[in-house]
């Protein structure tokens, strides 16, 4: 039996509620896992914690990054934070697993990236959409070529917007970084990686309720991005809090020779559709298992126990961070910005029955 994985976890927010049940059931799924230590600002998660049968609770988060038997430092705090604390924890040498996103600063990011070269542990970040199994037969489809080459791509997350934490409408909040992540990442997992972005944004709505308090509204809470995949291919990703509700696919693929649409969110899927010329109708794919938008710690987990990379990289969530971060200076110049960073797509090939690491991209 292989040895148990054991993780730290810093954060016990809203984030964590979904986490640690999710560590809970891989361990009884036979993948030999456990929290052994926890840690919050907030003394009275101790009793969260013990809820969750944890058996070590600090307030202080550097005894969760200096336990001698901690293997994974899972980082679940406000994302204003993560940057530091990403940065402590890959110096550890242990894996680090981060929401998303890895920092909210470009530079600091690259210089993440660059020490996750160096750390002798995996480093990954959400978030982990690439793993569903929604978006793998998707990707099957699309270099399959069932739709034919693929010229334009569509991709919705939004809603209303927070009322529990004004952070989300301060400077470094704001819907790109907390919803439209994840339609970046799809997409750029899908198609690619971007090579410009162009994007509007603004202040739609400049007061909001917060905890029955009034704010003044100080960061974008729409967008509007176009992305530039080379070769004629284009993606628009819409993001806000500024949707009360809507009805359409997350993700929509439209090539030369078919359709591809996701159902539902690609944190959240439960399908596809397919349309292909040569056959004249759609075809409804329902997939009914669930998918945990937490999935990238069982891939860690595995990864761990198997001996292999993780199949996400930091490089895709660079990119990702990048597009993020010149969509809100785009939107302030008014004008497209190049993107300079790449990365390489995984890849989901069914011929040796698992995932394979990589998707080889050639630059134009």
């Amino acid at each position: 039996m292989s040895k148990t994985v054991r993780l730290g976890v810093i954060g016990l927010g809203s984030v964590s509620e979904k986490y640690v049940p999710h560590i809970r059931i891989l361990n009884m799924e036979g993948n030999n896992c456990e929290i052994i230590i926890a840690s919050d600002l907030r003394p009275g998660h101790a009793e969260r914690a013990r809820g969750w049968g944890i058996p070590a609770f600090t307030t202080d988060y550097r005894e969760v990054l200096n336990h001698p038997d901690v293997d994974v430092i899972l980082i679940l705090t406000g994302m204003q934070t993560h940057g530091k604390l990403t940065r402590e924890a890959l110096l550890t040498g242990k894996h680090v697993l981060v929401e998303k996103p890895m920092s909210m600063d470009l530079a600091d990011a690259a210089e993440l990236l660059a020490l996750s070269k160096t750390s002798k542990g995996h480093f990954v970040c959400a978030p982990h959409v690439t793993l569903s199994e929604t978006y793998q037969d998707m990707w099957r489809h699309i270099q399959s070529g069932d739709i034919g080459r693929p010229l334009t791509a569509r991709g919705l997350y939004g809603w209303a917007g927070p009322d529990w934490d004004p952070f989300f409408y301060e400077p470094g909040g704001g819907p790109m970084y907390d919803l439209g992540v994840y339609n970046v990442t799809t997409l750029t997992g899908l198609l690619g990686p971007a090579k410009r972005v162009l994007a509007m944004t603004g202040i739609a709505i400049p007061e909001r309720m917060v905890n029955n308090q009034k704010i003044t509204v100080q960061t974008d809470d729409n967008f509007q991005l176009l992305l530039d995949f080379g070769n004629q291919c284009f993606a628009v990703v819409t993001t806000g809090f500024t949707m009360q509700r809507y009805d359409v696919s997350g993700i929509e693929i439209y090539g030369t020779e078919g359709t591809i649409n996701m159902k539902g969110e690609d944190w959240d899927p439960y399908g596809y559709k397919l349309w292909r010329n040569k056959d004249g109708f759609w075809q409804d794919h329902e997939i009914r298992k669930k998918w945990r938008w937490t999935d990238g710690v069982r891939d860690l987990i595995q990864a761990i126990h198997e001996g292999r990379k993780p199949v996400n990289s930091p490089e895709h969530a660079y990119h990702v961070l990048e597009i993020m971060s010149k969509s809100m200076e785009s939107g302030r110049l008014g004008q497209a910005l190049p993107i300079v960073s790449t990365f390489t797509p995984p890849r989901f090939d069914k011929d040796s029955g698992r995932t394979a690491p990589h998707l080889d991209h050639a630059p134009e």
